[in-house]
């Protein structure tokens, strides 16, 4: 309906200049939107909480996972409160409705070993091509680790991002918000090296740390997952168990596993809520059990 895409683009357009909220976020509000919209006869303007429940049961009916409900859900709360506050509804129909449960599941997660053979992979191939694809693979990877940026932060980095001399760069995250996170060498030397291969290709006044033709400009986090894979099926590790994202919880849990501090690594991740950083605690908790059941001389008694 016409008038449900003017009130979704209304509410897009609140969180973006509100609260800063990222390209992907905004894309992903508004699939969930339009889903409720093509899948109910009355707008959305004038839906009632019934009508929510029966499009949530019709999900359910669907084999759609309790997370995805869930993110649905939450999309669509948070576009009835744009509308309540907007006085566009004088009341909110989603109010009483539950979040379907949602089971912990804890991050895949590499080995140190497995990320060491990742990272001396990308280095031997940067060393032996020392072409600037190669250069900036090493110097994306390297940086990941080091840093455990969210892969849209990683890719979307301005080059005043990285300071010369200066052993942190400067993050905004989600929500606009900025932070500060130290690099290791390992990760200062690959960007130097980056550095130098790609001077003659910086445009005057280019943006981006790692530009690209496309749209956006910059690298995609699509392409540096594809060149991710690619890179760790030469390092022994299957495509199903690498991503950008898994490479960030091998950052927390690894620093964790060394005795970083729980308030200091949720910082670096750029986390709101130390809850969310707390996911990493278990899976802690998770490899020390299997430790004791595989390890411990009693455990087969």
């Amino acid at each position: 309906m016409a008038s449900d895409r003017i009130l979704i683009s209304r509410f897009l357009e609140m969180l973006g200049a509100e609260r800063g909220a990222a390209q992907n976020t905004l894309e992903a509000y508004e699939r969930d939107l339009d889903h409720l919209s093509e899948n109910n006869r009355i707008g959305l303007k004038d839906i009632t909480r019934d009508q929510v429940r029966a499009y949530l049961g019709r999900l359910q009916v669907q084999d759609m996972s309790p997370r995805t409900q869930a993110r649905k859900l939450s999309s669509i709360r948070q576009f009835y409160k744009f509308l309540y506050a907007e006085g566009i509804r004088d009341d909110n129909p989603v109010l009483g409705i539950d979040s379907p449960r949602i089971g912990q599941s804890l991050p895949k997660l590499l080995s140190e070993s497995q990320v060491s053979k990742l990272l001396d992979m990308a280095q031997s191939q940067a060393e032996q091509k020392a072409d600037v694809k190669s250069l900036r693979l090493h110097a994306l990877i390297e940086l990941l680790y080091a840093t455990g940026l969210r892969v849209t932060e990683l890719v979307s980095l301005p080059r005043a991002a990285v300071q010369s001399g200066q052993p942190y760069i400067y993050v905004r995250g989600k929500g606009g918000k900025e932070r500060l996170v130290p690099m290791n060498a390992r990760a200062i030397r690959a960007l130097a090296a980056y550095g130098v291969a790609m001077k003659p290709f910086f445009k005057t006044g280019e943006k981006w740390l790692f530009p690209s033709r496309g749209v956006s400009g910059h690298l995609t986090r699509h392409r540096f997952a594809q060149l991710l894979k690619q890179l760790g099926a030469r390092a022994g590790i299957l495509p199903r168990q690498l991503s950008p994202h898994v490479l960030r919880h091998a950052f927390a849990t690894h620093l964790l596993a060394h005795g970083a501090d729980l308030r200091a690594v949720q910082k670096m991740l750029g986390h709101s809520d130390i809850n969310t950083t707390q996911i990493y605690t278990h899976v802690l908790e998770e490899r020390l059990k299997g430790l004791v059941q595989k390890k411990h001389p009693l455990s087969k008694v």
